[in-house]
């Protein structure tokens, strides 16, 4: 069975935000994830990840934008300053939280102007922040509409074009299982590029048991392939999340 992380962001929402990474430890997690780390006060969430033992594990960028407007805009080819600008804050945050990963969303985007600007930001991110491991990740589009890295082979594509050794691929088994419908051979086309995996159920995106998506069988073939970092709980418990947390410790139904 893969190691398994808690995405704070989703898991333990019924607590206060800083009560989360106790309640993460006490239900055995080892790590945990924070999508948008950026409200509340930076040293204070080191000092719990400190005092309970948890790696952190990834951290999204940029930060969340206050207007509404989109997730992430690296492919934004008008807004390559903003960006810039944007992942420098982020790299102030992470210097303090330490994440193992730093996600770049790629934001809306459509076409050839949206890839080359994604490859030359991701190409001068990687280059600004070489001791810091960055990630792209394949969002399919019923959850977030217009999002331009919706696709594997893109991802792909993209890696490839910035060949730059600490950029690598996030796998999230849920938008895998949305965007191709074969997570198993997603994974055997691209998970040798992964150096983190998410997963939730579906339908509903809740707790990885029961619904369309067999995880036992996933988590076999992560065993069987050498996979050896976190795979992280990034749903939306049904009621409370100690209450559908028995995935962890029987293992998830499919």
């Amino acid at each position: 069975m893969p190691r398994f992380a808690a995405n704070l962001s989703w898991l333990f929402a019924e607590l206060p935000f800083m009560d989360r990474f106790r309640a993460a430890r006490e239900a055995g997690f080892d790590a945990v994830e924070v999508l948008f780390p950026y409200d509340c006060p930076t040293q204070d969430m080191r000092d719990q990840l400190v005092v309970n033992g948890l790696a952190f594990v990834l951290m999204n960028c940029p930060p969340p934008n206050a207007t509404g407007g989109p997730q992430g805009f690296a492919a934004a080819p008008e807004l390559r300053g903003r960006f810039r600008h944007d992942f420098d804050r982020a790299l102030r945050f992470a210097g303090v939280l330490k994440p193992r990963f730093i996600h770049v969303m790629s934001g809306p985007g459509s076409g050839e102007a949206a890839r080359a600007a994604l490859i030359e930001n991701l190409a001068w991110a990687t280059a600004r922040a070489p001791k810091s491991h960055l990630t792209i990740e394949p969002i399919n589009r019923h959850d977030m509409p217009g999002y331009f890295l919706d696709d594997f082979e893109l991802a792909a594509d993209i890696l490839d074009a910035v060949a730059a050794p600490n950029l690598g691929l996030q796998f999230d088994a849920y938008h895998a299982h949305r965007i191709t419908g074969d997570l198993i051979g997603t994974w055997a086309r691209h998970g040798h590029r992964a150096v983190h995996v998410q997963m939730a159920g579906h339908p509903g995106r809740h707790e990885p048991t029961g619904g369309e998506i067999d995880y036992p069988r996933f988590f076999a073939r992560l065993d069987a392939d050498g996979y050896d970092g976190f795979v992280s709980a990034e749903y939306a418990p049904r009621t409370t999340t100690d209450a559908g947390l028995g995935w962890m410790h029987s293992g998830p139904a499919g």
